[in-house]
């Protein structure tokens, strides 16, 4: 219990500092993170690009039709916004990165419109 208080205060933090986002967009990534860590047999480490394919499943089962409208509301605009939240949460210790990981991963992966409409 008491590191999902950790985590929440985190978050909190973040977006204190940066309020691009909203903290239900943080939350999401870390939900979209389990979800497609799961898809895989083994655990292991995710890249930007998979991750991405996550958001994008999970978003779909969780909003369907309102998955852009959701995620505008958060302040989330392109992939490169998911990848601005994981390397805030990098930042905060709340996730891990390689030396590979960088923020080009996320960018232009993929458009909210044909995703999404």
């Amino acid at each position: 219990m008491r590191k999902t208080i950790n985590i929440l205060e985190a978050i909190e933090k973040i977006v204190n500092r940066d309020n691009r986002y909203k903290i239900d967009g943080y939350n999401f990534v870390l939900e979209a993170l389990s979800y497609t860590v799961r898809k895989f047999k083994k655990s292991r480490h995710v890249s930007g690009k998979e991750l991405l394919q996550g958001i994008k499943e999970y978003a779909r089962e969780q909003f369907g039709p309102m998955t852009r409208t959701v995620f505008e509301h958060w302040g989330v605009k392109t992939t490169e916004d998911f990848g601005n939240i994981v390397f805030s949460l990098v930042d905060a210790k709340i996730l891990s990165k390689t030396e590979q990981d960088s923020i080009e991963d996320f960018r232009d992966v993929y458009s909210f419109e044909e995703a999404f409409d």
